[in-house]
């Protein structure tokens, strides 16, 4: 597959399509700090931005600039702050000296025909510049305000393809729990095909067991051939073992948001797949054969209000997320429409639409079937790149590195990161650059931050030291913790966050170097070293036991007593709060008196009331400054032990 060279933006740049700004908002703002709002956008387009400027005595000529893909094309007034649970809230930058900058990405993501670097980084460029030229006038002198783009899993690729697209718009780059350019579909469709596999006999209950703390260690002791080969599968493309702690509830993830992508690039997939050798659905003996329905039914109702909906007259057995509507009479035959969920016999749609949707009628006949996402879940070992350096594929290669499965003629993750990034990516950037992954991160795969590395290494050669570092995030999550399950299992990376871009600017504007985390990379997985002083980076590492180990047996009533070492690594800060979760119930409810230190010793003891397993937490923060009041910059981190309690 190939591609037209992508614009690339210098300071001195003239956007063809956005260079008329005007103001439409230019207010006063007490909530929730101080700030002098500003809200316009660019004639002749939908593209809009907002502005956030602390007061004077606070700025210290710099910005911090949030992107992520999300199309907002309303024409009037402004937008909410977009990813605020990873910023944390606009309170962090005016903290920071700094004022924040926002775009809508043009408000035409992913439109057809347009340029994809327009929503990757031609309008946040265009902002940014723009938004220096209001901040001389807000503070009324001449400056030119140091500049510091970050974004998050889709906002990540933005970050990154503005950085490698850019000269002289921003000074610095925080992508954060990144993918690497082929990791659409193949993250989302392995972990799909290990659900199928290892839930046909409820297996995974026992797997996120085996690897929890005081477990066997051994996730494959009960598995059969196929499961343990579907388990090694997803642990060789990356997914952490550690993430099956959500197996209850755990589905396709973002699949739903690029599933059309696959029907469109690649439309004789599915065929190939149920009749080739080669393929899962090509071996006649394969239990998937078994998974597969395809059932007749009418349509009932249209609903076209965003989501498009169709009532259909009957449902399958099972799990209608991700199968197709295909269409088999009216003027609508054929359209094959990949559904998001089901509630009762409506059939919310995925936003990929064929066209001819627009034909369908009630009283049309159609079929559900689940032929494509089953196809789907192996389309990773079909999608084998060219270069070794994507780990994760390795395990499809025979000894002479060539691929043991069929392959596509095209490469899915390509048009993913095009749409997203602008362009593929390289590794070549001007400016420095600070990237965050998460070690549990469960959709952005924690050895893709290292694909990035290797990229950077390469393509920066002399210069890599000094324009890359990598911070990683262990216990954390691919979102931040929204429910009292994640919040039982991993932390917040958004104090990590706030302090990366601290360093990052730091690091621009003072020479001073961030401390790199320490890791390997040991069959696809990140693996950090024990102590604080190994590892370094800006998290604080937790060692936690139970009556002197990692999992203690008791009974109703008996004292557990539990303790803890917690280490800052070098220059990283002070430990400055300490919080128990002795239930495990991801509610933290005893906070242990503490003085800012850079080690600690914590001990607690616990009466348990009820049988049961019990998953005690305790989780800590670290401070660069050792600021026990401030809400921002707290980085976190968390450890387990298990009570057995009979």
């Amino acid at each position: 597959m190939t591609w037209s060279k992508p614009l690339h933006i210098e300071e001195a740049t003239i956007d063809p399509d956005f260079n008329m700004p005007f103001i439409e908002i230019d207010e006063a703002r007490n909530s929730p700090v101080p700030h002098r709002y500003v809200h316009g956008g660019f004639k002749g387009t939908a593209a809009r931005f907002s502005f956030y400027f602390p007061p004077a005595n606070q700025y210290q000529s710099r910005f911090f600039h949030n992107t992520y893909p999300m199309a907002v094309t309303s024409d009037i007034g402004p937008f909410p702050i977009q990813f605020e649970v990873a910023v944390g809230d606009l309170g962090f930058t005016l903290d920071s000296g700094a004022y924040y900058v926002q775009t809508n990405n043009g408000g035409v993501f992913r439109a057809a025909g347009v340029d994809p670097a327009v929503a990757a980084y031609r309008v946040n460029a265009a902002a940014a510049k723009y938004a220096r030229k209001v901040a001389v006038q807000v503070y009324g002198y001449e400056h030119r305000p140091y500049g510091y783009l970050f974004g998050g899993s889709g906002g990540a690729y933005q970050t990154l393809g503005a950085a490698e697209n850019t000269t002289g718009i921003w000074d610095g780059f925080v992508p954060f729990v990144p993918g690497c350019d082929l990791a659409i579909p193949s993250t989302f469709t392995v972990r799909m095909h290990a659900l199928r596999v290892l839930r046909r006999r409820n297996r995974l209950p026992g797997i996120a067991d085996a690897v929890a703390p005081g477990g066997s260690g051994n996730p494959y002791a009960d598995l059969n051939e196929e499961e343990a080969a579907a388990l090694r599968e997803a642990t060789l493309m990356g997914f952490p073992l550690l993430g099956w702690y959500r197996h209850a509830t755990l589905d396709s993830g973002y699949f739903s948001n690029i599933s059309g992508m696959i029907p469109a690039l690649d439309p004789t997939y599915v065929d190939d797949f149920w009749s080739k050798p080669g393929y899962l659905g090509g071996d006649p003996a394969n239990a998937i054969h078994g998974d597969r329905y395809r059932l007749e039914t009418t349509i009932a109702a249209v609903d076209w209000e965003i989501p498009v909906s169709i009532t259909i007259s009957d449902m399958p057995k099972g799990d209608v997320a991700n199968a197709h509507l295909v269409i088999t009479s009216g003027a609508g035959a054929g359209a094959s429409l990949p559904i998001d969920f089901a509630d009762g016999k409506k059939l919310a749609l995925i936003a990929h639409l064929d066209p001819r949707i627009t034909d369908v009628k009630p009283g049309d006949t159609a079929r559900v079937d689940n032929s494509w996402p089953l196809a789907l879940e192996t389309y990773h070992r079909h999608q084998v790149p060219s270069s070794d350096r994507y780990y994760g594929w390795n395990q499809f290669r025979d000894a002479a590195g060539k691929p043991i499965y069929p392959q596509r003629k095209v490469l899915v993750g390509e048009a993913g990161t095009i749409n997203a990034a602008g362009s593929m990516l390289s590794g070549h950037y001007d400016c420095k650059m600070l990237m965050l992954a998460a070690t549990q991160d469960i959709n952005a795969y924690p050895w893709q931050a290292d694909w990035y590395r290797s990229q950077a290494k390469t393509s920066l050669s002399g210069d890599f030291d000094d324009k890359f570092v990598l911070y990683y995030v262990e216990r954390g999550h691919h979102e931040n913790p929204l429910d009292a399950l994640q919040r039982a299992h991993v932390v917040s990376y958004a104090g990590a966050l706030q302090q990366a871009l601290r360093d990052l600017a730091a690091w621009v504007e003072n020479g001073v170097r961030p401390h790199q985390t320490a890791y390997d990379i040991v069959d696809t997985q990140v693996v950090l070293p024990n102590s604080a002083a190994e590892r370094k980076g800006i998290q604080p590492v937790v060692t936690l036991q139970a009556n002197g180990g990692i999992r203690t047996d008791v009974r109703v009533g008996d004292v557990v007593r539990f303790h803890a070492v917690i280490e800052a690594p070098p220059g990283a800060g002070q430990i400055v709060s300490v919080d128990w979760d002795f239930e495990g119930a991801g509610e933290y409810p005893d906070n242990a008196p503490l003085s800012p230190a850079e080690r600690a010793e914590i001990h607690a003891s616990h009466r348990y009331q009820k049988r049961g397993t019990y998953f005690a937490a305790l989780r800590v923060a670290l401070q660069r400054e050792g600021n026990a009041a401030t809400p921002y910059a707290r980085v976190l981190n968390m450890a387990q032990v298990r009570v057995a309690v009979s």
